[in-house]
């Protein structure tokens, strides 16, 4: 009897080993949802002193999306910033969304069935055309726009910029890139870790294929919202207008309205607008814009269009004051932050 105790006790400690020792797979979404498991982990760490959460507009939130507000000064000037954080993991759902009809974002937010907690406006457009990549669930709405027209020695001449996006993966890992839409249509999505060095007043580079920035490889985002330019990238802002040829449009030096998404290094979603266009809050540059965004601890953002589009629609309630006279302008792209 006892042989077979001392037997039994041997056989269990050595599956209670094996079972210690078992090598356990994980990857980044794996980190990423142990997030799910910490209920008092804030969706993002800020200085409370600058950043104050707005409760009057989250009592219809669920766990895992959150709002602040800030007037801190940037650079002596005076400010109203929003930042809508969220956790894509925790049955949070980013919707992109482009329409044939120019409407307002809160029309936006009106017009989605479900459980809807905020809408962005979203990329460039130019009358009922969107020249921004607008892509939900691996469908495609719109691309980033292909081709650009420039004087180069006198002349028109077509110019292929890339231009950058974010996006989230099947899994909701985010990540931010330069992209470009390779053949004909919509063709193939590109992502490549540099932009194709394009600047106006110089000879225009190819169009994208894909070899061409090198290192291009097939997007693998399902769902993205494409704008321009780049803010940050790998933790380091780097802005680049000149490369994607947006200059003039998104008027880098200029203070004005912005709008901005990034993600966390933990894979939050950033949502953020800047008031601007008034003598007493006049916006923010380009560096300013992408300053903020690396201070809220994004790892990756992109410029969304901004000026008199930039607004934020919370609980059907607009946050920034928007900077056209007649208030919020009709868009032809939005962000929708709703339930899964």
């Amino acid at each position: 009897m006892m042989h077979y105790f001392s037997r039994l006790f041997l056989g269990l400690s050595i599956l209670i080993l094996l079972s210690c020792n078992k090598e356990e797979k994980i990857g980044l979404y794996s980190v990423y949802q142990l997030d799910k498991y910490r209920l008092d982990k804030p969706v993002i760490d800020l200085d409370t002193t600058v950043w104050e959460k707005q409760t009057g507009l989250m009592a219809n939130f669920p766990r895992g999306i959150t709002i602040y507000k800030s007037s801190e000064k940037v650079n002596s000037k005076n400010t109203n910033m929003y930042l809508l954080a969220f956790n894509p993991r925790l049955n949070i759902d980013l919707k992109p969304v482009v329409s044939t009809v120019a409407k307002t974002p809160t029309t936006f937010f009106n017009e989605e069935n479900g459980e809807v907690y905020a809408c962005v406006n979203g990329g460039f457009f130019s009358g009922t055309t969107s020249l921004s990549l607008v892509m939900y669930n691996s469908a495609v709405g719109s691309v980033n726009v292909k081709s650009l027209t420039r004087v180069y020695n006198g002349a028109n001449t077509t110019y292929y910029p890339t231009r950058a996006a974010f996006g989230l993966d099947k899994d909701y890992k985010p990540s931010v890139s330069w992209v470009y839409s390779v053949g004909t249509g919509n063709g193939e999505l590109y992502a490549y870790p540099q932009p194709s060095p394009n600047a106006e007043g110089q000879a225009p580079q190819i169009a994208p294929t894909a070899s061409f920035p090198e290192e291009g490889a097939l997007w693998t985002q399902t769902t993205a919202i494409g704008g321009s330019p780049m803010l940050i990238r790998d933790s380091i802002i780097h802005i680049t207008d000149v490369e994607e040829m947006i200059t003039t449009s998104a008027t880098p030096t200029s203070s004005r309205p912005r709008t901005a998404i990034g993600h966390l290094k933990n894979g939050n979603v950033v949502l953020f607008v800047a008031e601007g266009g008034s003598t007493n809050i006049p916006g923010l540059t380009l560096q300013e814009l992408a300053q903020q965004m690396l201070s809220l601890g994004c790892v990756g953002a992109v410029n969304l269009d901004g000026g008199g589009s930039s607004s934020l629609v919370v609980d059907g309630e607009t946050t920034i004051k928007p900077s056209d006279a007649a208030g919020e302008r009709k868009v032809i792209s939005a962000l929708i932050v709703k339930k899964r």
